[in-house]
């Protein structure tokens, strides 16, 4: 569907940091789409009792890595929503 509507890149925001949200980079990614991912509008929920890191540290995490992803022809990394431009 996004391919049949010309688009290119994705800008990803939302919840479950670490499940939803890394798998809709990686897939974008990987689908050949520029994936960026807006830094400071993600959230997870504290899955600590579990002996998860906390959510700050996940999404510290995820900011920190995506923000240094690439692959072939395509552009990945992390932006503040102040500076999101379309």
């Amino acid at each position: 569907m996004l391919a049949a509507h010309g688009v290119g890149r994705l800008l990803v925001t939302g919840a479950q940091t670490d499940c939803c949200i890394r798998s809709t980079l990686h897939g974008g990614l990987v689908r050949g789409y520029d994936t960026t991912l807006v830094a400071d509008a993600h959230t997870t929920e504290d899955l600590t009792a579990y002996g998860a890191p906390s959510p700050e540290q996940v999404i510290a995490h995820t900011n920190l890595y995506w923000g240094n992803q690439s692959a072939p022809g395509r552009t990945a990394g992390t932006v503040r929503t102040a500076d999101v431009s379309f």
